[in-house]
């Protein structure tokens, strides 16, 4: 079956838990998938939003695998299929980025990547405010360690997503099958510098008093911008002068 161009649909879901209720928006992206994947992932997103919900309602320490699965309308060993502890899922609004794909597909094929990669990170699906909460979750819960060794792996994903971007785009350009090495090295770089652009930005965000999502796009832009113009030394003198007046 030909490539399908996925089209996005907002949804809204109002949840309470103890007498708490969480706005829960997010984005299903409706796109032609065999039917086994697309079960999958509605109840991989069906556990994420129980265990949000929980997490958020009563502490991760005090839910347990069971609730999240009883909420989520299926059997605690369809739970276990999906993660190996409900720890798993303070990280699932990040697992796969198909979201972060998906919105690239959508972008025109002749559009800088940075511009593209602009555009796309803010079709992240899920409520920022909760995303948020759950970061600071996982601060409190989970070992430094593991919390950086899974933002790098995040940040890898992320790139490599930009780089088949860059990838299939080349290919439509020239028609060419195989990329040269010096292709495949220019391809890798830009990838792996706008994905390190983009984590930057949201750690300085992460750390700052402003978590605003206004917030987090100035500061995505700033750091996709200083890619543009190239980052020199007279571009970080002029930079720290501005900040300093």
């Amino acid at each position: 079956m030909g490539a399908v161009s996925p089209r996005t649909r907002s949804f809204v879901k109002i949840v309470k838990t103890n007498g708490m209720t969480i706005q829960m928006s997010w984005y299903l992206t409706a796109m032609v998938r065999p039917a086994q994947t697309a079960r999958s992932e509605r109840t991989r997103e069906a556990l994420r939003q129980a265990a949000v919900v929980r997490f958020l309602a009563q502490g991760v320490e005090d839910t347990s695998a069971e609730q999240i699965a009883a909420d989520a309308g299926v059997s605690l060993r369809t739970f276990y299929r999906h993660f190996t502890s409900k720890h798993d899922l303070l990280f699932a609004d990040y697992t796969g980025l198909h979201w972060f794909r998906a919105a690239l597909d959508d972008r025109p094929a002749d559009e800088p990547i940075i511009d593209s990669v602009q555009a796309s990170i803010f079709s992240f699906p899920y409520d920022v405010d909760a995303v948020t909460k759950i970061a600071a979750l996982r601060q409190d819960e989970l070992d430094p360690g593991r919390i950086v060794r899974h933002i790098r792996e995040v940040q890898a994903d992320f790139a490599d997503a930009i780089g088949a971007q860059l990838l299939r785009r080349g290919q439509q350009a020239d028609g060419a099958g195989r990329r040269t090495v010096d292709q495949q090295v220019r391809t890798a770089v830009t990838a792996r510098c706008i994905a390190a652009a983009v984590f930057g930005a949201m750690e300085v965000w992460m750390e700052s008093d402003d978590r605003s999502l206004g917030e987090l796009a100035r500061l995505c832009h700033a750091a996709l911008e200083s890619l543009r113009v190239g980052i020199t030394d007279s571009w970080v003198t002029a930079t720290a002068a501005q900040v300093s007046s």
